[in-house]
Formats: C-alpha cells, structure tokens, sequence
C-alpha cells in the first residue's frame, strides 16, 4: 500500500492544491457565500464518491487485460468482443482518442502541480512572487534531465513522502473543521442539489472546474498493472479519499470563517510558522506526481509502437530486472518542451486550470463507453444493468467534458490542439501502414509458390545463415527477391522471422516463437510480443536451438527491407497525410535499433511502394 500511495495516487493527491479553489473563483468577484461554500464542497466529495470510488475502484478495475490496465488495455478488450469491422473501427478511435488526451494530461500536469506548489511561495511572502516562474523552470528542467536515470531510485523514496503528504493533509483539514464542524453537513448530496437548482448555469459552469478534484483517477486504472487491483482498493477506501475529503472539508471550513482566504485556502489552513515546510513538501508530492504522469506517458508510447498506432521509438530499459522501467528519449524531450511552454505561457495554476479539464475529462468518456461494451459482451451483463450502473456515470463525465469546452477560449484549446494533433498522427500511421502491407500482399509472390519451384531452381546456395524480417509470414519477403535478383545467391539456411504483437500485455514464454519448417534448411518463426514488451530478435533466434535449429549467432546476416514510399497513380490518402506518413517514416527509429539487431550484420535493401 505503500507504494501504491507514491506512484499511483500522486496525482490525485496533489489536486487540494488547486481544485476548491479554481471551483470557487467564478463566485469569488462579490465575495463567496455559504451556500457556494457548501453546494461546490458537496459537489466534489460526490465526485470523488461517484467517479473515483464507484466508477473506478469498485467497476473499471475489474476489466484488466491479464493483470494490466488502462485505456489502450480496455481498447484491446473491446476489440475482441467487438462483432463488427464497424464496432471495431469505433473502438480503435476510443482507444486512440483516450491515448491522445492522456498525453495531452501528461504535458498540463507536471505544469499546473509544480505551479500551485510552488506558487505557495506567496502566501510565504509576497517578495517570492517573482520567483515562482524560474523556480518552476528549474524543478520541472531538473525532473526531466534525470528521467534517463530510471525511476527505481526516485520511487524508493516515493511512498514515505506521499504518505507523509497524505497525513498532512488530513491532519490540516481536521484542525481547521474542528474550528467549524457544521461544515461537516457538506457530505450531503443535498447541498449538492440545492446548489444545482438555485444556481444551475453557475454549477453547470463550476463542474469544469470541480473535476479537478479527480484528476488522478485514470491512474487507478493505468497502474493496475504494477501493483494489481486489492492494493489499490485498500489505499483509496482506508487511507487517501479520508485524506482528500478531510482537506476539502478543512478549507471549506476556513472560507465559512475568512472568505478572504480564497487567495489560497491550502495553504492558509497552516500556521505561518509552517507554512515554507509545506510548499516545500507539496513540491516534493507534485515532482511525485508529475513522475507518475510522466512514466505513464513512456508507458502509453511503447504500448502504442507496438499496437501499430505509432512508428519506431527508442525504448532504453532502466533496469535489468523490471520490464516496465523503462526511459523515451524522445517523448521526455517532446514532454519536457511542451510543459516549459505552458508554464512561461500561462504563468499561474488558475490559467492551467481551464486547460487541465477537457484532457482528462476527455479519458473519462472514452473509458466509459468502452467499459459499457466490455461489461456487456465480455462480463456478460444485461443491457438495463449497463445502462443502469454506467449510464449515470456517462452523462456525468459527459456533464464534465461539456462544461470544460466552454473554457476552450480560456486555455482549453490546449488539450484540443494536442488531442487532435495527436489523433491525427496516430490515425495517419496505422492507416498508413494497413494500406502498405496491403500493396505489399499484392506485390509480393505467395511463399508456398516460391518453395515449390524453388527445388527446381538453379539458384546458388552459398554457406551461412540468412535472417529475413518480413511483416508478411505467407509472402516472400521483398529483401529476399532483391538479393536474388542482384547476388543471385541463397543461403544454406534461411529463416524468415515474422513479429506479431498481440493484444496483450505480456506473451508468456509457451507462446512467444513458434517454429516451422518449410523445406530442407528453411524455417518460418513467428515471435510474439504484448504491448508492455520490447523486442529483442537475437535474444529470441538464439533460443531455436532448444527447438532443434542449428542456429550460430556469428554466422547470421540479417537482410532488411527498406520501403521508399512514392504516391500511387490514384492516391488512396490524401496528400497532406501521405506527406505526414512519410515524414513518421522516415524519423522512425532504425528496425535494427528496435530490434536490437547488431548493426555489423545487417544487410537493407530498398523497394518502391506506391501507396
């Protein structure tokens, strides 16, 4: 439970920080009243009651894919059960629409935590007013230069400070409604109501702020994986949602006594002589935080490569016993610009606080609809009971996306930008890659055709062991004619080595090669992998010997196809995405990097495809 409190409720944790407050904001220009106090209190302890608590611990974790969750990991879910090319069209555009939003929070989030903690610093003393935004540069530059390092150092230390965190922001809440107990009848949805009726367009408008209060809550389900379902259960019931209800309650009851300290209700719970150590502790929880999000990211990319949703990164593991630590040069880069532009743009957590919704709030509806096909098809419910348990939940999170559009002008044209610019490439590349293949089949000569005249053939067999990676087991590869055609040799002993990744996170080792002859000194293997696994082809060929392969590494050429993508004669792409395809190819990581095929023994030889 531990750990799980500092790597999976980080997020969450750190929303007291700013949720009340930005919740309050659109009352504050003629003074907060109680009943605002209380209709905006009761609507976040039932948001984090209905969104975190039911939807997510009690329903959503029960759909893991073998152990792992998340919304790639539901998306693969849906598909099996998924009965139509229609269906299954609609939830790969979930699955890659909740991929994109949950990059776009990767980026908002370390900005907008590191801001309202540090933007603590004012209440300190207004002197560190200017500080806040080189001080925020310097924590969040800091946090991504040592990302390469691996998160297993960092985490040992993760667990104890957001503990601490959690009980400080309890303890904070409970002093303070001692001051005030009647606060206590907040808990009561009928505040909520009350609230709603009197004010409906007002509340309608705050809900894009009050779901800041469980932003975190993706996270239950994204690190399901690392630490499995009871763990997760346990910490929020017993130890975190008492923690964050008993702050929310805490700052309520201070703006029930001094509703001039909307300034900054967090931090004024404290006593002055305490308040430095907070902002120092509350910047330690949002760098917590802000590294989960982020090793999320690296984790939602690497399941994307390898669902087809985007090209070749480089994936470095950061440690040689967890499979999951792993480290994205390139996404860290794109991460760590992206949050730097925000924080310079928008400068305070208010601004970042219209932007943080639509992201998250986006994840939401996605998971939602998804989460209704898999209870329906796969755990066998019945409609009315879908729709009686996820209904409600639906239009509540479809209540918060909506409400957060119209803060598009606001900054929530932010997530938009990114979410669309990211659906777009995601789309580009698996469309592109289908229509590839395809021209390729049509291309390509049939394997069993090959085989069959091959005895007939007066092609050279010279010593030696050939490797040809082909994404098309049943075709000859396009690497092997050239070689024909050019060196008009074959090699002794050919094997031709297809990589399926399946949906799944991990392919256990019963399953990972299977091995076939084809004819005397050739042999089809086809090695699996789950979407959380990195390749390793050497690693995998030498294992053939166990099945009876005589395969020696120091005898191996690998040869590579390398597709020159050319405009067909009547485009099934538009140009703009062809260009963008293009582009994504050629920046995609080297297949002999991704692979981990060594460089001194490859061979590539190049093709024109029209596409």
């Amino acid at each position: 439970m531990l750990a799980v409190l500092g790597v999976v409720y980080g997020d969450i944790g750190t929303s007291p920080l700013y949720a009340l407050r930005a919740s309050l904001l659109h009352f504050g220009a003629d003074g907060v009243e109680r009943a605002e106090i209380f209709g905006i209190l009761s609507l976040i302890i039932w948001a984090l009651l209905l969104t975190v608590t039911v939807k997510y611990v009690i329903f959503v974790l029960r759909a893991d894919n073998r152990g792992e969750g998340g919304v790639l990991a539901l998306m693969a879910l849906a598909h099996r059960v998924a009965r139509t090319p229609r269906g299954r069209w609609l939830v790969t555009l979930l699955g890659i629409a909740g991929a994109a939003l949950f990059f776009g929070d990767g980026i908002i989030t370390p900005a907008i935590s590191v801001l309202s903690a540090v933007e603590g610093l004012k209440v300190v003393s207004p002197a560190f007013e200017e500080a806040v935004i080189p001080l925020s540069v310097a924590v969040l530059v800091g946090l991504f230069l040592v990302q390469y390092r691996g998160t297993a150092k960092m985490g040992a230390v993760f667990g104890p400070v957001t503990a601490l965190w959690f009980a400080t922001l309890g303890v904070l809440g409970v002093v303070e409604i001692f001051a005030a107990p009647e606060v206590l009848g907040a808990v009561s949805p009928h505040h909520a109501a009350l609230f709603i009726a009197m004010h409906p367009f007002a509340a309608f408008i705050a809900l894009g702020s009050v779901v800041l209060a469980v932003t975190g809550a993706e996270a239950l389900y994204a690190d399901m994986g690392h630490f499995g379902r009871p763990p997760i259960q346990r910490a929020w019931i017993a130890f975190v949602l008492p923690a964050l209800a008993l702050n929310y309650l805490g700052q309520g009851a201070l703006l029930l006594s001094d509703p001039a300290a909307l300034e900054n209700p967090f931090y004024l719970l404290a006593p002055e002589w305490l308040r430095l150590p907070l902002v120092v502790l509350a910047t330690a929880a949002t760098i917590i935080a802000s590294q989960a999000m982020i090793s999320g990211a690296y984790s939602i990319a690497r399941q994307c490569v390898q669902l087809g949703f985007l090209p070749r990164l480089v994936v470095r593991h950061t440690s040689e016993t967890e499979e999951g630590q792993i480290y994205l040069p390139q996404i860290n880069a794109m991460l760590l610009v992206g949050v730097l532009i925000l924080v310079v743009s928008f400068r305070t957590s208010d601004s970042l606080a219209a932007a943080y919704g639509i992201a998250v709030t986006g994840t939401f509806v996605c998971t939602s609809c998804l989460a209704m096909l898999v209870f329906r098809r796969q755990f066998g419910w019945s409609a009315p009971l879908v729709g009686l348990v996820f209904g409600p939940l639906l239009l509540l999170d479809l209540g918060y996306f909506v409400s957060n559009v119209l803060k598009i002008p606001e900054g929530g044209w932010v997530p938009v930008v990114l979410g669309a610019a990211l659906f777009v490439l995601m789309h580009t590349w698996r469309q592109g890659r289908e229509l590839l293949f395809a021209r390729i089949r049509q291309d390509s000569l049939p394997l069993k055709s090959y085989l069959a005249r091959l005895p007939q053939s007066r092609t050279v067999r010279v010593p030696g062991i050939a490797v040809f990676m082909t994404g098309q087991s049943d075709y000859v590869p396009n690497a092997l004619l050239h070689n024909l055609k050019h060196n008009k040799v074959l090699h002794e002993r050919v094997v031709f080595v297809t990589v399926l990744n399946e949906d799944v996170p991990q392919v256990g080792e019963g399953r990972r090669r299977e091995v076939q002859e084809l004819a005397p000194g050739i042999h089809r293997v086809i090695v699996r992998y789950g979407f959380q696994e990195s390749p390793n082809i050497p690693r995998e060929l030498e294992a053939l010997r166990e099945a009876g392969v005589n395969f020696q590494p120091m005898q191996v050429s690998y040869f590579l196809g390398r597709e020159t993508l050319v405009q067909a004669v009547v485009p099934k792409m538009a140009r703009w995405r062809q260009w963008l395809f293009r582009v994504m190819s050629r920046n995609a990581v080297p297949a002999t990097e991704f692979f981990r095929i060594p460089s001194d023994r490859v061979v590539e030889l190049g093709v024109r495809v029209a596409i």
